[in-house]
């Protein structure tokens, strides 16, 4: 492992914020690292084309861990592949990061594509993963896909080039609104970082075939799967997909669109940290009830 360590982002505030950047060698290819924050290791895996920055405002919601993020190859600062990979390399890519960090087990959240490299992980590398959260996520074939005009635009990664293209699209591929999605510390991240275009047709080609409804009822880590209402790149029927074939899942639903962990962290962070809190307390013996939100909260619902 050939590792430098820097900082950058001193522009950022917040109790998980800025983090420590290092560079770590990975078989033939170097990886961007970021760690925020002390605790129990989180590892966050990101949408397509999405970069460590674009975490800030999820990452100062959580506090009382030590955040593990990178950059996929050929995203942010780390240099693309140099041949493609499907789920499964990207999955064995992981696992060899976690051994030169040092982490045996650790919690996983799966943001969008990263949802899906997460349940490959959870599936490929059970012993690596203690507590899985997918978030705005889809088990691939199998599930429903969004619309036609969606994945048409998704195609492409200009929304990571252009302030005017991001507004413009926002609503159709996230369901967000357009200044809240472009004029925002993720959106400005989003722009200041892009993907290349290899490194984004790598990850097309990665997700592209996959599905994970072949074997999601032989993942046995408990689960937190979050849903958005107004998601039309993940339609909100895949995490009720998702969390009916897993064994032991819980699923929540939350009144935003697909980048609802970004544009509206406090809602979506405070379900992660209930969960995460949760599987702490009964490993220790606490008796800790999964608080009931179905009533009196809008936005989230207990799943029987």
């Amino acid at each position: 492992m050939v590792r430098g360590v820097y900082r950058d982002g001193q522009d950022a505030a917040g109790p998980a914020w800025p983090p420590v950047y290092s560079r770590v060698r990975v078989g033939s290819t170097t990886v961007r690292v970021a760690v925020a924050g002390e605790g129990p290791p989180l590892l966050l895996l990101n949408g397509i084309g999405a970069n460590i920055e674009m975490w800030q405002p999820t990452a100062r919601r959580l506090p009382g861990r030590q955040l593990v993020m990178f950059d996929i190859p050929g995203t942010g600062g780390s240099p693309a592949l140099r041949g493609g990979l499907r789920m499964s390399g990207y999955a064995r890519l992981v696992t060899a990061l976690l051994d030169a960090l040092g982490h045996d087990r650790v919690d996983v959240l799966g943001y969008s594509w990263g949802g899906a490299l997460a349940q490959q992980l959870a599936h490929q590398a059970p012993a690596r993963v203690r507590n899985l959260v997918l978030a705005a996520t889809t088990p691939g074939l199998g599930g429903q896909p969004p619309a036609p005009w969606v994945l048409a635009l998704m195609s492409s990664p200009a929304r990571y080039h252009s302030r005017r293209y991001l507004r413009l699209t926002a609503p159709i591929i996230f369901g967000s609104d357009p200044r809240v999605a472009a004029d925002s510390a993720h959106g400005d991240a989003r722009l200041r970082r892009p993907p290349s275009m290899l490194g984004y047709t790598q990850q097309l080609y990665a997700i592209s075939g996959w599905s994970s409804r072949w074997w999601l009822e032989r993942i046995e880590h408990p689960t937190l799967v979050i849903g958005a209402r107004r998601d039309p790149l993940a339609p909100p029927r895949n995490a009720r997909i998702m969390a009916a074939a897993l064994p032991h899942a819980q699923l929540r639903m939350v009144d935003g669109g697909h980048l609802f962990l970004f544009e509206d962290p406090g809602q979506g962070c405070a379900l992660v940290e209930e969960f995460l809190q949760r599987q702490e307390d009964e490993l220790q013996g606490v008796d800790a009830p999964w608080p009931d939100r179905s009533r009196g909260q809008a936005g989230m619902r207990s799943r029987a």
